[in-house]
Order: structure tokens, then sequence, then C-alpha cells
């Protein structure tokens, strides 16, 4: 029974003194950057961060400037109160609660922009998200000041983008990835799967096993595009609309030549249930 929430800080001066208090006696801080509505795949992210680092520090933070106009900004989920408790039960030290005014105060003008990466897939449905997204976590980084800091390899291209934020921008910070949390028919934990309705959610299943049968034609040697092929006329099949099914090189994320994978690769999906855009992706090693 949980007797007692951790700590939270809702501003940058508060967050730091907390942070400068574990510098002083000499500990190591990971950050864990969220939008809430925590389920398991966040929470295991909180496990990794607590057996990695001294301290951890998880901001909740639906951030305006990743959703574009006509997204669902407004109604995405904001379970504070559940997230709270969730947080405590798996020993995150500190909740960090910024909001808009703080993060994007009057007169606000930086944007970060990325290329390599960031380019294709995601970027081709939404143009505005990986902007939005590399400037709200150089912020956190900014204000945090972590050492380690962890993100989910379910959203893989976003992953590859902070890791070239990273580099490119000389944040003395090491990025983590933690896996995908599946549910139990396998579709990838998301904050969005509440969106689902009943038979939506029946539907949704089928996503991972059209990707896993897709890595299994690389793995056994399919050139690239019929398989990628098989895999979009399997994803019409099954869902609403199909933005993207893609093999890209797992490292860069470049695009791919033809025929058999000749190095490690990642096959990405995003597709639409109603209401609902799911996205998923796996590994695909090339054939022995």
């Amino acid at each position: 029974m949980i007797t007692q929430q951790i700590p939270h800080a809702t501003t940058v001066s508060a967050l730091r003194a907390r942070v400068r208090s574990w510098r002083d006696d000499r500990l190591t801080v990971g950050l864990v950057p969220t939008m809430g509505a925590l389920h398991d795949g966040h929470l295991s992210l909180v496990r990794l961060a607590r057996a990695q680092c001294d301290r951890v520090v998880t901001s909740i933070f639906v951030n305006p400037k990743q959703f574009a106009p006509g997204e669902d900004l407004d109604a995405y989920p904001r379970t504070l109160m559940e997230d709270a408790e969730k947080l405590t039960d798996a020993k995150c030290d500190l909740i960090y609660l910024p909001t808009p005014d703080i993060m994007y105060p009057t007169g606000f003008s930086a944007t970060v922009a990325l290329k390599g990466p960031a380019l294709g897939l995601e970027s081709d449905i939404r143009p505005h998200f990986f902007d939005g997204v590399a400037t709200v976590v150089a912020k956190l980084f900014n204000q945090v000041r972590p050492d380690m800091a962890f993100f989910g390899e379910k959203d893989y291209q976003q992953l590859l983008v902070i890791r070239q934020l990273v580099k490119d921008l000389d944040f003395p910070i090491e990025i983590l990835a933690g896996a995908t949390g599946r549910d139990k028919d396998g579709l990838a934990l998301s904050s969005r799967n509440a969106y689902l309705n009943a038979d939506e959610r029946a539907r949704a299943g089928q996503l991972n096993v059209i990707l896993k049968d897709l890595a299994t034609s690389l793995q056994g040697g399919t050139d690239r595009k019929t398989a990628e092929a098989t895999a979009i006329k399997a994803c019409q099949n099954a869902f609403d609309s199909v933005d993207y099914i893609e093999a890209r090189c797992a490292n860069t994320l470049a695009v791919l030549g033809d025929g058999p994978i000749a190095a490690p690769t990642r096959v990405l999906a995003a597709v639409r249930l109603g209401s609902t855009r799911l996205i998923d992706n796996m590994a695909a090693n090339p054939p022995s």
C-alpha cells in the first residue's frame, strides 16, 4: 500500500536545487522523459534507470511543440495521480512537472532541427514532430543535466534522433535504450492504445505479427522490395490505412538498396485504426 508519494518539482530552480544536492553527494542522475499516462514500458525505463543510476528523475510534460493542429494534444491522456503512484512503486526519486509557460515562456523562439535519422518515415507524415521532440529534449537535458537518459526502442526513429542530438550538440549524457514493452498479444505498449475500442484492440495485435513475418522474410534472404510489398499488403488488409512499412539501416535509418539485406536492419511501421495511430518496429539481421 502506498503511504507516501515521491517529491516533485514544477520549476527549474526547484529541480536544479534537488539535483545539486545529489551532485554534492557525488551521486549519478538518470532522466526518463515522458508525456505521462504511464504504462509498463515507461516503468521498465524507470527500473532500468534505477539499476544504472543513484537517483532517477522522471519528467512528465505533454509537449505542445510535437503536436500539429488537429492532432490529439487536448485529448492526450493525462493521469497524473496514477502516474505518481506508479513512479513511487518503481522507486523514482523525483517527478519533474514543468508547465508550458516554464518550457516555452513568452518570447521563446528557439527550435532544434535535425536531419540524418530524422528524415523520412515519421517526418513524412508528421513533418513538425522531430523538431518539437529535439527542442523539448534539449531543454530537459539542460534543465536536469543528467548523466544518463533513457528512451524506449518502441519509438526507434526518435531514439536515433536523440542519439544524434547528443552527438551533434556535445551533451555529456549517455543515452540508454530499453526494449519495447508489449502486451500479451505482442502489441507495443503505448499511451494512445487507450483510444482503441474493443474491435480495434483485437485487430491491433496483428501489427507485430506482420513485422515479425517481414523480419523473418528478410533474414531468410528475400529481397527487400518483395518482402516490403508483402508486408504492406498484409497491413492494408488488417488496418484502416498504412502510413509506412519499411526496412531501413538499423544504425542510421538510411534507405536500403534493392536485393537481400546485407547489414543490421530495422523494420518500421505506422498504421491507423479508427482515430488511433499505431507504430512499431523490429530488428532484422542479414542472412547468415
